[in-house]
């Protein structure tokens, strides 16, 4: 299926009103938040070239971001590093999706959200959606949202912590974190539960006197 407005248009005929698409960013970084966002778009106007955040590059995704804020009305959430690490990254994506429906300045009545897994408690009915920011423009819409916000927040920390490259690399697993890990430790940032850092903590465990 080609990415369009073919599931938004089932329920908009349906008699739905305001369809969200619902997606998160940031599971597989070592350090940072999940982010999910949360993008109701207008029937009648939204930008064009909406896809999948990752076909997308950074320039273009910061450009439909400011026409999405113009047009739809957008809710984002977020997972904290600490809820990583105590209910894992599974349950902290699907909290950070809650939390951005929940910051939606409307009240959704269906939700299309990418991936195989809703959340709990959901608000409205919802459906999961497999490879959906490739299939759904509401939830492409949403993957942007929540990539332009991360990438941004990555960089204020980066700023905070340099040397780790989270500028460039946002936080994932590249060779540049993992050098950075071994020789100037963990920062408060780091997801502690994930296997890079456990170890890296481990080992600092192992020498300390």
């Amino acid at each position: 299926m080609a990415i369009g407005l073919d599931l938004e248009r089932g329920l908009w005929a349906e008699g739905a009103q305001c369809v969200a698409g619902v997606d998160e960013v940031g599971r597989g970084p070592l350090a940072g938040p999940v982010v999910a966002a949360a993008v109701v778009l207008d029937p009648a106007c939204w930008p064009e070239g909406l896809d999948d955040s990752k076909k997308l590059t950074a320039k273009r995704r910061v450009v439909l971001t400011e026409e999405l804020r113009a047009c739809a009305e957008i809710g984002i959430g977020m997972a904290s590093v600490e809820e990583i690490d105590r209910i894992n990254i599974l349950q902290a994506s699907l909290l950070a999706m809650r939390r951005a429906v929940e910051a939606l300045p409307c009240d959704p009545d269906r939700l299309l959200i990418d991936g195989r897994n809703l959340f709990d408690p959901m608000p409205c009915s919802g459906t999961a959606v497999v490879g959906g920011d490739g299939v759904s423009f509401s939830i492409a819409a949403a993957s942007i949202i929540a990539k332009t916000h991360r990438d941004a927040l990555m960089a204020r920390l980066a700023e905070e912590c340099p040397g780790y490259g989270w500028e460039t690399n946002m936080g994932y697993p590249t060779r540049c974190h993992i050098n950075a890990l071994r020789d100037l430790g963990v920062t408060p940032h780091h997801r502690r539960s994930f296997a890079p850092v456990h170890k890296i903590l481990c080992q600092e465990n192992s020498v300390s006197p």
